[in-house]
C-alpha cells in the first residue's frame, strides 16, 4: 500500500508519536544494537536532539488496511534510544518524532544501503573532534561524556590521543602506526619528545617498548622510593606524575626524580636522627642501600633477663592470645575485630620478646647503625657497627657477624694485625733465645702439631671450626693457628633484594644467633668451641663452611671446575630450590623473552595454557604466567636438581642456552 493510501504524501516530513513507531521486519540489520551504542545515542539526543530524521513506512494489516503504526526503516537505533529515555522518564511515550515517510523505495534495500554504504569516521577524526570540543568550547571530560553517552575515562583517553603530535597522528591515518602504538605515545604530552623518539625507534616496535623508552628517565609509582615517600607528599612538594590512560600503570610515573631522591634522603635522615635519639647510638647513617663493604666490625645483642614489669606484661598478652586462639580454633573466618585484636597481641608479644636481647650500653655509646630502604619501601635498621677509630685499642675485638660487609681487603688487615694475647707477649719477653732458634724450634713444634692433629679428627674439627669462627666473627683478631682464609661472597651484590627473601632472612637470623652466643673476647673462643657438644660444634662448623660457598656464575668469571663442583655439591645435598625460589615477574618472568615465558608455562602447566597466553602483551603475559606457575614446582634449568652424571652434558647445554636467552633479553 502506498503512503497516499493512508493520506500521507511520499517524502513528507511528519511528527509521529514515539508510541506509534515499530521496528521494521524488513530492516537489514539483524544483530541487535549494543547497550553502549544505545546509551551513547540517548545521551547525544538528550544534548542535541535528533539530528537526522527517521525513515518510516505505514504499517498495514493482511488486508492492506493501515493500522495506525509506522515501521522504522532507517533509524531503529534512534527509536531505541528514545525508548530508553522514556524508561528514564526524560520524555513521554507520546513524544513526537520527526520522520520522513518513504514507500517508493524497497524498505529492505534502503535499510541495507544505510548500513553498508555509510563509511565510519576514522578514529583520528574522533580524537581530534573531542579535543576541539575541549579546547574551543571549554567542555570538560564529564560534560562531553554526558553529551555522547560514554564514560569520562573514555573521553579522557580520546582527549589524550587528540593531543599527540599531529605528525604521529598522520602516520596513524596513513597506516604507519597502529592504534596501540599511538596510545603508547600518550604517556607524555611533550610532542617534541614523541617525535624524537619515533625517529630513533626500531622497526615496528611494540607498544610496551615505546612506553618503556618514554618513561626510562622517570620512576614508577611502584618503585620503593615512591612507596616510601608517598605520592601525596611528592605531589605536595611540587612533583608531577605521568599517567597512562590505556594500560594498568599501577599509579603512574614520577617525573621529577631529583625531587623524589631529595624527599627520600630527607625522610631517611629524619628516621636516622630519631633512631639515634631514641636508642643512644654514637652515630646513625641514612643510606638508600645497605653499604656492604663498610669494613666495620659488627656487634650483636646478647640475651638479658626481662624486668618483672615486662615479664608480667608478656605473660598477660600471651594468656589472652592463647585464650583467643582456643576460643576461635574451629572458626573458618575471624571477625574483623577479633582479627585486629590478634594483630595487636602479636605486635605486643614481638615488642616484649625483643627486649630479651640487648646491646651493652658501652657498645651502644661507641657503635652506630645504618638506616636503609628496603626493596618494599619500608625502613630497615642494621645496628651494632663500630668504626675503626672507635675501637678500644687495649681490648680484644668482639664477635663480628657481618658476613656480608667484609671482603678480601679486610683479610689483609687481619694478617697485619697484632695477636694481642697477653700470655704470648710475656712468653716472648722471657725468652733469651735468638730469633733463628725460635723459628727453628717453632717449626718443629708446628710439625708435631700437624702429625698429631692428622691422627685426631675430632680435635682437627675443633681447630678448624675455631679458625673459621675467628675469621668470620672477629674482624682483625688474627687469633687462629690453622691457616685457612674463608672467602665470602656478598650475594646481595648479585641479586637485588635477596637478603629480604624468606631464605635470606632465615640465613641472617641463623648467623645472628651464632653471633649472640660467641664470647665477647676472642681469647675465650677456643674454650667456647671446645665446650660445645658434638652436634652443636658440627652445626657451627657447617655454618662457617656454608658461608664460603660461591656458586655465582658471572659473565667474566671462568671457573668451570668450581661450577662443576657446585653441581656435585647440590647433588650431594639433594638441593631442592623450590623451597627458596619462585617464578615471579620480578624474579624471572619479567626478565626473559615471551618465548621463555611460554616455554615455562608449557613445562609447568601445559600446552593449552601456554596457547591461551600467546597473543598477550609481554607485561600481561608475565603477570598471567606468574599466577599459573604459582601452584607448580616449575624451575628454570639453572635451578633444577643436579642431573645424574650421564646427563650432565645435556643439562649444561640447557643452562648455557638459558643464560644466553637472559642476556639477550
Amino acid at each position: 500500500m502506498s503512503a497516499k493510501s493512508v493520506g500521507i504524501p511520499v517524502g513528507t516530513e511528519v511528527r509521529i508519536p514515539l508510541s506509534k513507531l515499530k521496528k521494521s521486519p524488513k530492516n537489514a540489520r539483524k544483530t541487535p544494537h549494543s547497550e553502549a551504542a544505545i546509551e551513547a545515542l540517548a545521551a547525544s539526543i538528550a544534548a542535541k536532539g535528533i539530528l537526522q530524521n527517521l525513515v518510516v513506512e505505514p504499517e498495514v494489516d493482511g488486508e492492506g488496511t493501515a493500522t495506525g503504526f509506522f515501521c522504522v526503516t532507517i533509524g531503529e537505533g534512534r527509536r531505541l534510544a528514545q525508548l530508553l529515555r522514556v524508561k528514564r522518564k526524560e520524555i513521554k511515550k507520546s513524544e513526537p518524532i520527526r520522520c520522513v515517510v518513504d514507500t517508493a523505495n524497497d524498505a529492505h534495500e534502503i535499510s541495507l544501503d544505510e548500513n553498508v554504504t555509510r563509511e565510519k569516521m576514522h578514529p583520528a577524526d574522533e580524537f581530534e573532534a573531542f579535543r576541539k570540543l575541549s579546547d574551543e568550547r571549554g567542555l570538560g571530560a564529564e560534560e562531553i561524556a554526558a553529551r555522547f553517552g560514554v564514560t569520562a575515562h573514555v573521553v579522557r583517553q580520546r582527549l589524550r590521543l587528540g593531543a599527540v603530535s599531529p605528525k604521529l597522528v598522520q602516520l596513524y591515518r596513513d597506516g604507519d602506526l597502529t592504534l596501540e602504538q599511538l596510545m603508547a605515545f600518550t604517556i607524555t604530552d611533550d610532542r617534541a619528545r614523541q617525535e624524537a623518539l619515533y625517529e630513533r625507534l626500531p622497526f615496528d616496535p611494540d607498544a610496551s617498548t615505546i612506553r618503556r623508552l618514554l618513561t626510562e628517565t622517570h620512576v614508577a609509582a611502584t618503585d620503593r622510593r615512591a612507596r616510601f615517600v608517598g605520592l601525596e607528599a611528592y605531589t605536595e612538594a611540587g612533583g608531577t606524575v605521568l599517567r597512562d590512560l590505556f594500560t594498568e600503570d599501577r599509579g603512574g610515573y614520577l617525573e621529577d626524580v631529583s625531587l623524589l631522591d631529595l624527599l627520600v634522603a630527607a625522610r631517611l635522615g629524619r628516621e636516622a636522627d630519631a633512631l639515634r635519639a631514641a636508642e643512644g647510638w654514637r652515630w646513625t647513617e641514612a643510606h638508600l642501600d645497605f653499604p656492604h663493604a663498610h669494613g666495620m666490625r659488627r656487634l650483636y645483642p646478647h640475651p638479658v633477663e626481662l624486668s618483672a614489669e615486662d615479664q608480667a606484661a608478656l605473660q598477660s598478652v600471651q594468656t589472652e592470645f592463647d585464650r583467643l586462639t582456643e576460643q576461635h580454633r574451629t572458626a573458618e573466618e575471624l571477625a574483623d575485630d577479633v582479627d585486629a585484636r590478634f594483630g595487636e597481641l602479636e605486635t605486643e608479644i614481638e615488642r616484649l620478646e625483643a627486649r630479651r636481647q640487648a646491646y651493652d650500653p658501652a657498645d651502644v655509646a661507641r657503635a652506630g647503625a645504618f638506616v636503609v630502604l628496603n626493596h618494599d619501601g619500608t625502613v630497615r635498621v642494621e645496628r651494632g657497627f663500630i668504626r675503626p677509630a672507635d675501637e678500644k685499642p687495649e681490648a680484644e675485638t668482639g664477635p663480628d657477624s657481618d658476613a656480608e660487609g667484609r671482603d678480601e681487603g679486610d683479610r689483609d688487615s687481619e694478617e697485619a694485625a697484632p695477636d694481642g694475647e697477653d700470655d704470648a707477649d710475656e712468653e716472648d719477653e722471657n725468652q733469651p733465645l735468638s730469633d733463628a732458634l725460635v723459628r727453628d724450634l717453632t717449626a718443629y713444634r708446628t710439625l708435631g702439631l700437624r702429625l698429631n692433629l692428622s691422627e685426631q679428627p675430632d680435635v682437627a674439627i675443633v681447630a678448624l671450626t675455631h679458625a673459621l669462627a675467628a675469621l668470620i666473627f672477629y674482624l682483625g683478631a688474627a687469633a687462629h693457628v690453622v691457616g685457612v682464609q674463608p672467602v665470602k661472597t656478598d650475594l646481595a651484590a648479585h641479586a637485588d633484594g635477596i637478603e629480604n627473601t624468606p631464605a635470606g632472612k632465615a640465613w641472617s637470623d641463623r648467623h645472628a644467633n651464632w653471633a649472640r652466643q660467641m664470647p665477647k673476647d676472642v681469647a675465650g673462643l677456643w674454650e667456647f668451641v671446645a665446650g660445645l657438644d658434638h652436634d652443636s660444634r658440627m652445626a657451627l662448623f657447617a655454618h662457617c663452611v656454608a658461608l664460603t660457598v660461591n656458586a655465582v656464575k658471572l659473565p667474566f668469571d671462568r671457573r668451570p671446575r668450581a661450577l662443576a663442583a657446585a653441581r656435585r655439591l647440590a647433588e650431594a645435598l639433594a638441593l631442592d630450590m623450590t623451597s627458596y625460589w619462585r617464578p615471579t615477574v620480578r624474579s624471572y618472568l619479567g626478565r626473559v623473552t615471551k618465548a621463555n615465558i611460554l616455554e615455562a608455562v608449557r613445562e609447568g602447566v601445559g600446552g593449552e595454557a601456554a596457547e591461551r597466553l600467546r597473543d598477550m602483551k609481554k607485561a600481561d603475559m608475565a603477570q598471567a604466567a606468574e599466577q599459573l606457575l604459582a601452584a607448580t614446582d616449575w624451575l628454570p634449568s639453572l635451578l633444577r636438581k643436579a642431573a645424574p652424571q650421564g646427563q650432565a652434558g645435556v643439562q649444561s647445554k640447557a643452562e648455557g642456552s638459558e643464560l644466553r636467552a637472559e642476556a639477550a633479553e
